[in-house]
């Protein structure tokens, strides 16, 4: 009798211990499904990695302290497009809300739809960098041998200069690179092309900016 009750709770035993092997087993899979996008809202919130912030609306503050803005563009080597800022740098001051642009040339004959990663560097400044607007936020179509100046609307947060490590820095870079979508759009206009139609490029430049 005694033996058979062991037995018994032995089995509860097991049984209970492969519930819980089983939901950690679920757990652990659903924790990696989760954390590509649980790392990316970190990032963002945080400022790890460079990440910037978005802002929902501008700065109602303005230091008398200046800081070096950096611009760097670049695009994969399957992008058939060449990316560049219209201007490589600005001296802003902190809270100062400002806007950028940067050029970008289809250079193919066929329609061309891509999407822009970003960053900033030092890291320690993407907590407080915020983009209020900007291209990088959509994808973006161009034509073929289309041009278009691409805006992005930004400010860097007083709340800067309270931090130890980025309150120091005289200088930030924000960098973008321009990659292909997975999801391209028909390329009538190419194959329009193709057959011997004659296609002016589309050139689109924001007023008062330089080439």
């Amino acid at each position: 009798m005694k033996q058979q009750t062991e037995r018994k709770r032995q089995s509860r035993r097991n049984a209970v211990a492969g519930v819980v092997l089983l939901g950690a087993a679920f757990a652990m899979l659903g924790a990696a499904y989760a954390a590509v996008p649980l790392y990316r809202i970190f990032c963002q919130v945080t400022g790890y990695g460079g990440t910037t912030q978005r802002a929902e609306v501008n700065s109602n503050k303005v230091l008398k302290r200046t800081i070096t803005v950096r611009f760097d563009a670049n695009v994969s080597r399957d992008m058939p497009w060449t990316f560049r800022p219209v201007v490589r740098k600005m001296v802003v001051h902190i809270g100062e809300n400002k806007l950028a642009f940067f050029r970008a040339t289809n250079n193919s004959d066929e329609v061309v739809t891509g999407s822009a990663a970003y960053n900033i560097a030092p890291d320690s400044a993407g907590a407080f960098f915020d983009k209020i607007q900007c291209f990088c936020f959509t994808e973006q179509t161009l034509q073929p041998h289309q041009t278009v100046d691409m805006p992005v609307t930004f400010f860097v947060d007083p709340d800067i200069v309270k931090d130890p490590d980025a309150g120091v820095l005289s200088e930030i870079t924000l960098s973008y690179k321009f990659y292909p979508s997975k999801k391209q759009p028909p390329h009538a206009a190419a194959k329009k092309t193709q057959v011997g139609a004659v296609k002016k490029p589309a050139t689109v430049v924001a007023p008062g900016s330089k080439g």
